[in-house]
């Protein structure tokens, strides 16, 4: 009779465990065009694809070069909410940059990341 007492605490303890991390984990980048650390032509365009849906009045990038110096990027968020795309003013000159991204996830957390990649 224990025995069967203690395989339904057992089973309700575990599903409580994985709902808790299903809830807790976050967005997390999974793909960027340029990806990072490459090197590249110009590219026109910058794309960052996250692993759930963001929240498009909280969530942008920017790209930053060697210098600190800001280019010109206007971002929209896809029909799917997963992905993030900036058309750049101008093509980028030759050299380093950074991506700099902040989004919000539909629970509400705010995530930052950043990633490097040149322009040749």
């Amino acid at each position: 009779m224990g025995f069967n007492r203690f395989v339904p605490a057992f089973v309700v303890a575990a599903v409580v465990v994985m709902a808790a991390g299903a809830v807790s984990a976050h967005a997390r980048l999974v793909s960027s065009t340029p990806a990072a650390n490459a090197t590249v032509a110009a590219p026109g365009s910058i794309a960052l694809t996250f692993s759930e849906r963001m929240v498009p009045a909280f969530s942008t990038f920017e790209v930053v070069n060697a210098a600190g110096a800001k280019a010109a990027v206007s971002t929209a968020v896809s029909e799917d909410g997963r992905s993030i795309t900036g058309a750049l003013a101008r093509p980028l000159a030759a050299g380093g940059y950074t991506v700099n991204w902040t989004i919000a996830s539909n629970d509400g957390h705010r995530m930052t990341g950043s990633y490097a990649f040149t322009v040749r």
